[in-house]
């Protein structure tokens, strides 16, 4: 991954111990000029200063790269140190310390965590030092693998600011998706089945009744649909499937109810009930009636076409369970912790309606209430849905 050379100044300007650090090098070494710079192949750019000399670079301010020495020690990746330029063998003849006219000079190489070269950790001063046979050394180097940590750690940080940031536009996008679909699509498929209600009851006509039957029909299948998008946005965002909590004193009527209306869509199913008088607990009735209703479609959907179909719910201390179980091949192993993602589809060649979603919905009412949906599934039981949450009571 690249890093251009303002990103990486401004990374060390956000590191908060780099002043103090080039503090500590002035002030150990006796020198007036220390910097973290950034060098490449091409550049040496100065990212933090502390320049006591009056040597007129700043932040941001770059240097003949190689003019420096820096050059060399990004070459070598091998310290370079000098108390006396002048009388040094090696360098007493080297252009770089008549050009900026020091004597004593110091850097250390900075490595990326990576093992690639950042740039250095470097001091200088017109005046001889002590540099070499000391802790100045060893200190620099400890002050490198500091900020080699420290610059990682920062990038790791700006990444993840800049992956939240993304997030929060992409939240922004999904709300406007739902608010999209919640009035755009809604309104006019509304329109759409009250439209076609009104001609079948106000306007019969036996030659297009069942033209205007298809268009009612097609219309409560687009509207549901549209509902499970809505609803696996809502989940997706975070929040949850809403609810609207009430003391319910009918949850059995309306899980009936749910039961007949799928019965009157697949007449040639037998669907058995054992469906116990529940007491009045705390529930969102529609939201769990949608759920029923999910799990009702599956089995019918997926489970053998000629052995009857199973739905028992009753309340058993203080817990409220609904299960719906239905024959035929068990769900194989790999495909059970798939079951409920969204858009999950079985691998086969038999078309599905719908968008993949009734399972993922179901699970997510279940755990807006605070429970959860589980499947079992085996040749003796069957498959097994089953929905569970501590029911409470109306007081």
């Amino acid at each position: 991954m690249g890093h251009s050379t303002a990103a990486d100044i401004a990374t060390i300007n956000r590191i908060s111990a780099v002043p103090a650090i080039l503090q500590v090098i002035t002030e150990m070494t006796g020198m007036r000029f220390a910097a973290v710079a950034r060098v490449t192949q091409q550049t040496w750019t100065a990212c933090a200063v502390l320049d006591n000399l009056g040597f007129g670079l700043q932040a941001g301010g770059e240097l003949d790269l190689i003019s420096t020495l820096c050059f060399e020690s990004m070459t070598s990746h091998l310290p370079i140190i000098i108390d006396q330029a002048s009388a040094d063998p090696l360098y007493q003849h080297h252009a770089t310390p008549k050009m900026y006219r020091f004597e004593s000079y110091i850097t250390i190489p900075v490595f990326r965590t990576d093992g690639t070269f950042f740039g250095t950790l470097c001091a200088l001063d017109p005046e001889p030092a002590r540099l070499k046979n000391s802790a100045i050394q060893s200190t620099m180097e400890s002050f490198s693998r500091l900020l080699s940590l420290q610059i990682e750690a920062e990038e790791n940080l700006q990444r993840t600011e800049m992956a939240l940031i993304k997030e929060r536009e992409n939240a922004e996008l999904r709300e406007q998706f739902i608010a999209v679909i919640g009035h755009d699509l809604r309104n006019p498929l509304f329109s759409i089945t009250t439209a076609a209600e009104r001609l079948l009851h106000k306007h019969p006509d036996p030659k297009t009744e069942h033209l205007v039957q298809h268009i009612l029909t097609c219309g409560y299948r687009a509207s549901q649909l549209v509902e499970d998008v809505l609803d696996f946005a809502r989940g997706r965002l975070g929040g949850g499937i809403p609810l609207t909590l009430r003391e319910c004193s009918d949850l059995d009527q309306v899980l009936l109810h749910v039961i007949s209306e799928v019965q009157s869509v697949h007449p040639h199913r037998l669907i058995q009930l054992q469906i116990e008088p529940l007491d009045s607990i705390r529930c969102d009735s529609g939201r769990l009636a949608q759920l029923l209703s999910n799990l009702l479609a599956n089995a019918i959907t997926h489970g053998s076409a000629t052995d009857p179909v199973h739905v028992e719910a009753r309340i058993l201390d203080r817990v409220f369970s609904l299960s719906v179980t239905n024959q035929g091949p068990p769900i194989p192993a790999e495909v059970m912790p798939y079951l409920f993602q969204p858009y999950y589809r079985p691998a086969n060649d038999t078309p599905q309606a719908g968008l993949g979603l009734g399972l993922y919905i179901a699970s997510q009412i279940a755990l807006s209430h605070g429970g959860h949906v589980e499947v079992i599934s085996n040749e003796q039981q069957g498959t097994v849905f089953t929905f569970e949450f501590e029911a409470q009571p109306s007081s």
